[in-house]
């Protein structure tokens, strides 16, 4: 049986780090993409030789065009993505720039917008695609103060994925978007600094290789909450 390759980003901590070491642990090719090449290499001790390191700056265009170019000259198709990179902000909208906004948009939108159009060439038939949501930008959940720009950017990402699940259906390609709640993570612990989440990474990591994997057997085009609470509730 030949192995699947998926691409994890925002994987040198958190979600994503603990997403990209469930796919190696079920014998996965994973390329892991962030940033940060010290933390990669870390991931990369841990998980093994089915991790491959991609440090790769999703908010800079011509990286992301570089790496995608790189995979799809290797030959390498990709089975699924699992886009969790993202950024946060919490601050009152009085207080939010236009830089704030632009920040926001770029890490949250635009960054899964560049990869997915980089990375079709090399998507294989069937491939499915899970964005990262949140509950903040899920259509009728309880909204939050300080969390104006953040939540529209993932709102912003969850028309995407409905979007994308019509323009790529001709290749069988899904995509899917799942909205999380509070998860304890690096983020989540600055935005919120004292909230305990009742999901932690590893458990969420978990959930988000089982639903990569078999979800698109039963969703395309969906935008899923996945929460058993948010900060403040």
């Amino acid at each position: 049986m030949t192995k699947k390759t998926v691409v994890v980003t925002g994987a040198s901590r958190g979600i994503g780090y603990q997403t990209a070491l469930k796919f190696a642990s079920e014998g996965f090719d994973v390329v892991a993409m962030a940033r940060s090449k010290d933390k990669l290499g870390a991931l990369c001790t841990e998980g093994g030789e089915c991790i491959t390191a991609a440090a790769v700056d999703l908010s800079d265009a011509a990286q992301i065009t570089a790496y995608c170019r790189k995979l799809a000259a290797s030959g390498t198709k990709i089975d699924y993505i699992v886009h969790n990179a993202g950024h946060l902000i919490n601050k009152p909208f009085l207080e939010l720039t236009d830089q704030d906004w632009y920040d926001l948009l770029e890490a949250n939108l635009m960054s899964g917008v560049r990869l997915i159009r980089e990375l079709h060439a090399s998507l294989s038939r069937q491939a499915h695609i899970v964005l990262i949501g949140s509950m903040g930008g899920y259509q009728g959940s309880s909204k939050f103060p300080g969390l104006s720009a953040y939540s529209t950017s993932k709102a912003a990402l969850a028309v995407l994925a409905e979007c994308l699940a019509v323009e790529l259906a001709a290749n069988d390609i899904r995509v899917n978007c799942l909205c999380l709640g509070a998860v304890q993570t690096e983020m989540l612990a600055m935005a919120f600094p004292g909230f305990e989440a009742p999901v932690s990474a590893g458990e969420m990591g978990d959930y988000l290789y089982d639903f990569a994997v078999n979800g698109s057997r039963f969703f395309n085009g969906k935008v899923l909450p996945v929460s058993l609470s948010d900060p403040q509730a």
